[in-house]
């Protein structure tokens, strides 16, 4: 019977920061061993640092992934990052992984993550919620910086709101840009930044962003996760406001974004997106940092 260590983590590690900062925050918790399967052209080579062992390999290889899990001996594993969209069309699938997806009716991130989660179940593996070791950098209701919402821009966050539920439930994306009572832009399939930057170029200063997470979404896999990439581009397309919603969303190094915000002049809150109601303004609650 293989050994399982209790006090190790594994990390299926994507793009961007979290992995390795969901890495660091396990160390501090008291992980003493992290394994990451990392993506080659996928994953921030920066996970080598935080990490005890790091096995690289290409995305779309679904045994070797498996394989490597099972001999690790670690127990729990966790799914952090991205995967770039274009990528999930031009890599090479194993068989392994043919046969999963040709097991799919759809095919998007809540199927393809569950049909992996069953496979790792399958080997005595237990894929665990994707905040584990981050609940600190997921927001309680309120203004993270200073300054008030104005009443449009209050207004334009419960259209955001309503609009991102309905269209994150039909599996088109969790982000959702308004300007003036305009939905300038939805997310599809090119993630969270481009929409924005498309937003910035068909609507000009000013924008709302909004980013909620999915109905009925699996704390496995479907938390939305916000870095400063993602304030860079808002800068950058000049929007005004970012509303996230509160204790289901990742802020990746809340001071340093919080920071950057009040530097830039973006209005970054938090909002209980569950006090929606009807067609009229969301309560957005009063709070501080």
């Amino acid at each position: 019977m293989e050994q399982h260590d209790d006090k190790a983590l594994a990390i299926i590690a994507g793009r961007g920061a979290y992995p390795r900062v969901l890495a660091a925050s396990a160390r501090r918790q008291g992980v003493e061993r992290i394994v990451a399967i990392a993506f080659k052209r996928e994953t921030d080579r920066r996970i080598e640092a935080v990490a005890s062992e790091v096995h690289w390999m290409h995305l779309g290889q679904l045994a070797p992934l498996l394989e490597t899990l099972k001999a690790s001996g670690v127990r729990r594993v966790v799914m952090a990052g991205q995967i770039k969209p274009t990528h999930l069309f031009n890599v090479r699938m194993d068989a392994a992984l043919l046969r999963l997806l040709r097991g799919l009716k759809e095919r998007n991130a809540h199927s393809i993550f569950g049909a992996i989660a069953d496979e790792l179940a399958a080997i005595g593996l237990e894929l665990v919620e994707a905040h584990s070791y981050m609940e600190a950098a997921m927001p309680a209701p309120g203004p993270l910086t200073g300054d008030p919402l104005d009443e449009q821009q209050q207004a334009d966050v419960a259209l955001g709101v309503r609009v991102a539920k309905a269209t994150s439930g039909l599996d088109i994306g969790q982000t959702v840009v308004i300007k003036a009572g305009t939905i300038l832009a939805v997310e599809a399939f090119e993630g969270t930044d481009e929409t924005i930057k498309r937003a910035g170029r068909l609507g000009g200063p000013g924008a709302v962003v909004v980013k909620a997470a999915k109905q009925g979404h699996d704390m496995r896999f479907d938390i939305p996760v916000i870095g400063e990439r993602t304030l860079r581009n808002m800068k950058r397309a000049r929007a005004a406001v970012l509303a996230v919603e509160a204790h289901r969303t990742i802020l990746l190094d809340q001071v340093e974004m919080i920071k950057l915000a009040g530097q830039w002049g973006i209005r970054l809150i938090a909002v209980d997106m569950d006090r929606q109601t009807g067609g009229r303004s969301m309560a957005l609650a009063e709070g501080s940092t």
